[in-house]
C-alpha cells in the first residue's frame, strides 16, 4: 500500500489539511485487503464508516428485481466512497465490490465524525467532494434518461479524454461489460455502436486503447 499518509494528503477529501490533522486522520484509518470480485459492503448494511482506495479500483452499483446490474460509479486510488451514510446515520443504499484487487483504507464513523467536528476544513473538503460527486450523478442521470446509447458513449469517451487530459486517444479504465453496465446498455449493443463509430471514422478501437480521430464530431453526438 502506497504511504498513508502520502495517500491522505494527496486526496480531494484530505488536501490542503495541515500536516497534524492528516495524522490524526492516519491514525483511525485502518488498512484492508481484497481480492477482485470481493464484496466490501452491500445495500442495506449498516453505515458504519467509510472506504478510500489506496490501490486497485472499486464499483458502486444497484441490482435490479430481474438481477440487472446498474453500475453508478467506479473509483480508483485517492478516491472515497460509502462516505454520506458517515453524516446521515441511515444504511449504505447500494453495493460496493472490487474490480482488482484492491487495498482500502477504512475510516470508522464515530472516530470520523470527532475529527469533522473539531475541523471546520474538512467538514469543508467534506463538501467539495460531495458536490462533484453530486454533479457526476446529474450527469449521468441526464445521459441515461435523455441521450440514446451512443450519445452516452461518446459522452463518456469525452468524460475520459478530460480526465486523462489527453485528445488523441483514451483508455478504458475497466473492461466493456463493465463499461456497458455503466452507460445502461449490453455488451452487444455496446459493441456494435464502437464498430459503427468506427466506420463513421469517430474513433478506432485497439483493445482498451480507443483512438480519437474525431473530437469535435464525439462532443456533438
Amino acid at each position: 500500500m502506497p504511504k498513508k499518509i502520502e495517500l491522505l494528503a494527496g486526496s480531494l477529501l484530505f488536501s490542503g489539511l495541515p500536516t497534524e490533522q492528516v495524522q490524526k486522520i492516519a491514525q483511525i484509518a485502518t488498512n484492508k485487503r481484497y481480492a477482485k470480485g470481493a464484496a466490501i459492503f452491500h445495500e442495506g448494511d449498516p453505515g458504519i464508516g467509510f472506504y478510500m482506495v489506496a490501490t486497485g479500483r472499486v464499483k458502486i452499483f444497484k441490482m435490479s428485481f430481474d438481477g440487472k446490474e446498474q453500475i453508478l460509479h467506479i473509483f480508483g486510488p485517492g478516491e472515497p466512497f460509502g462516505e454520506v451514510p458517515v453524516f446521515h446515520g441511515s444504511p449504505f443504499p447500494a453495493n460496493a465490490e472490487t474490480l482488482t484487487e484492491a487495498e482500502l483504507l477504512f475510516f470508522p464513523r464515530a472516530e470520523f465524525v470527532h475529527l469533522v467536528t473539531n475541523t471546520p476544513s474538512l467538514a469543508l473538503n467534506m463538501l467539495a467532494v460531495l458536490a462533484l460527486r453530486l454533479r457526476r450523478f446529474a450527469t449521468q442521470i441526464e445521459n441515461l434518461s435523455l441521450k440514446e446509447v451512443p450519445g452516452r458513449l461518446a459522452s463518456h469517451l469525452c468524460y475520459l479524454m478530460d480526465e486523462q487530459r489527453r485528445q488523441d486517444k483514451v483508455v478504458l479504465d475497466i473492461p466493456k461489460g463493465q463499461l456497458a453496465s455503466l452507460l445502461g446498455t449490453s455488451s452487444e449493443t455496446l459493441s456494435r455502436i464502437f464498430n459503427k463509430m468506427t466506420e463513421e471514422g469517430l474513433i478506432r478501437v485497439d483493445g482498451k486503447t480507443i483512438a480519437i480521430l474525431d473530437a469535435k464530431g464525439l462532443r456533438e453526438r
